[in-house]
């Protein structure tokens, strides 16, 4: 079953109809969410980038989908029994025209699969040489710069590498193909900014914000590849799970921190 518009379909009867501007403009964004038993994890970090991303793309998000509240029982029509589910949640502005939109209207559509964590090492990973991220007014969320993801995950597999690290235009660290990056140096947790076009993950989000709790301090720095492989330890991280990148290029490091290990146990607490 999927949910299109608030109407439960089989996903077989399904159709979109034309004009489409998320077909034709990737007039859009989207969002993937887990639900567990308690709900939408990191639902105020999701609801806070839909709110962003309508805005900045001259959205006006559906009633069913706006507040926490309505969101959580929308969804709920998909997420039946005990079962943990990704859902891909996708919006795309209403009419017709060319560039110029006529509505602030979307249509939108909820898919569901099973979820499975993804905690397993990165064995090996890399710098992205094929593409950079750019930083925009929309490149913080899911979708308008998707098909840079797309081609840094073909160079991932044509260079047989469990992961990639993408750098921004003038060279700096930026994120992972699907996930942020993190590294811990001197009692300290590091990631990249949102400047260098990053997406503004719901993980990354709630680290930094479980991190802060905590009293651990925490920076957002332009930096260079090299800090990555002089770090205590790297690690990516998105809705799937934490995974320690175990070697990034040449430079094998080490398998885990005990920072790491406890921002885990502080965020397990925490969702």
């Amino acid at each position: 079953m999927l949910l299109y518009n608030n109407q439960l379909l089989f996903e077989e009867d399904f159709a979109l109809t034309l004009p489409n501007r998320g077909l034709f403009f990737n007039d859009g964004f989207f969002e993937t969410l887990v639900w567990a038993a308690a709900g939408i994890r990191y639902l105020p970090h999701h609801l806070a980038r839909m709110h962003r991303a309508a805005e900045a793309l001259g959205l006006t998000l559906p009633p069913e989908l706006a507040s926490a509240g309505s969101l959580t029982e929308t969804l709920r029509k998909l997420a039946t029994g005990n079962s943990a589910y990704r859902l891909r949640l996708q919006l795309w502005r209403g009419g017709g025209g060319l560039y110029t939109p006529e509505t602030t209207d979307c249509s939108w559509l909820v898919t569901t699969r099973p979820f499975h964590a993804h905690e397993a090492p990165v064995t090996t990973a890399g710098f992205a040489e094929s593409v950079r991220t750019r930083f925009s007014p929309v490149s913080f969320c899911k979708g308008p710069e998707s098909l840079t993801y797309v081609l840094a995950a073909r160079e991932r597999v044509q260079r047989g590498l469990d992961e990639l690290v993408l750098l921004d235009a003038t060279g700096h660290v930026a994120e992972a193909v699907a996930a942020a990056v993190f590294w811990i140096s001197n009692g300290r947790l590091y990631t990249p900014p949102l400047e260098t076009g990053c997406v503004a993950g719901v993980r990354r989000a709630h680290l930094l914000q479980t991190a802060r709790q905590h009293d651990l301090l925490v920076e957002e720095v332009l930096t260079q590849p090299l800090v990555l492989e002089t770090a205590e330890t790297v690690f990516t991280a998105n809705v799937a799970g934490i995974r320690v990148v175990r070697q990034l290029g040449d430079v094998a490091l080490q398998p885990d921190h005990p920072l790491l290990t406890q921002l885990r146990h502080w965020e397990s607490q925490a969702y």
